[in-house]
């Protein structure tokens, strides 16, 4: 293989992952969730979640891209089901920040004293690394990805692995920034402007996660349709 062919293979292979991954897990919306999530915290508390967040990210998108499908067939469930169980979760966190009644000095103050450095390690995967950053439609992606960069040559699927593995390692960068510099991309937006922003993400995440359980319902409703269809037939 020449090396203009390694080339053009890891390169659609990061430029398929970047593409599929980057708009599911939207890091710009996820930062005015992340701030209201992280309400009092400190500046230190929140640069340590950015990066958690990040690796978690990182960890499992490669994880669901090399060892989905086989996690999936061993235990009997359907990408379907995944898809309908995560979107739930998605649905409740976003029915939470809906509900969320805006933070004033006093209950800052409060969440200050609460949000230590063990809280912050405790809430970095659930719920602000999944369902919040992670979900099960970037999970669900990436599952995807895996299946594809599979070929019948064992070199193929590895150049085409290092590819996916790259554009993974950009969106997990992307997610850090977004999060690490959330307090400088929010004040320009102001105390309003941020409340509106933080309440329009968290209605967009609601319908994410009502589209998410729609489109695994849909499957399971033509999977058995399909199946009625057989027995009649």
């Amino acid at each position: 293989m020449m090396i203009n062919e390694y080339v053009y293979f890891i390169g659609r292979s990061f430029l398929f992952a970047v593409g599929t991954l980057l708009p599911l897990v939207n890091p710009p919306a996820v930062t005015p969730i992340f701030w209201t999530m992280t309400s009092g915290a400190s500046n230190a508390t929140r640069s340590l979640l950015a990066k958690r967040i990040a690796i978690n990210v990182l960890i499992m998108l490669i994880f669901a891209t090399v060892a989905g499908n086989v996690i999936l067939s061993f235990f009997g469930i359907s990408l379907p089901i995944v898809r309908v169980a995560g979107g739930i979760l998605v649905v409740a966190s976003a029915w939470q920040l809906l509900n969320a009644k805006d933070n004033d000095t006093v209950h800052a103050e409060i969440l200050a004293e609460k949000f230590t450095m063990e809280k912050a390690k405790d809430h970095a995967f659930f719920p602000l690394t999944f369902p919040i950053t992670c979900g099960p439609g970037s999970i669900s992606a990436a599952i995807t990805i895996g299946a594809t960069i599979q070929s019948a040559s064992p070199a193929y699927s590895l150049i085409n692995l290092t590819g996916t593995v790259a554009g993974i390692l950009v969106v997990a960068i992307i997610v850090y920034l977004c999060l690490r510099y959330a307090a400088q991309f929010l004040y320009k937006l102001g105390s309003t402007g941020t409340a509106v922003f933080m309440r329009l993400s968290a209605f967009i995440l609601f319908c994410i996660g009502v589209q998410i359980v729609w489109n695994g319902a849909h499957e399971l409703i033509m999977s058995l349709s399909g199946d009625i269809a057989k027995l009649h037939s």
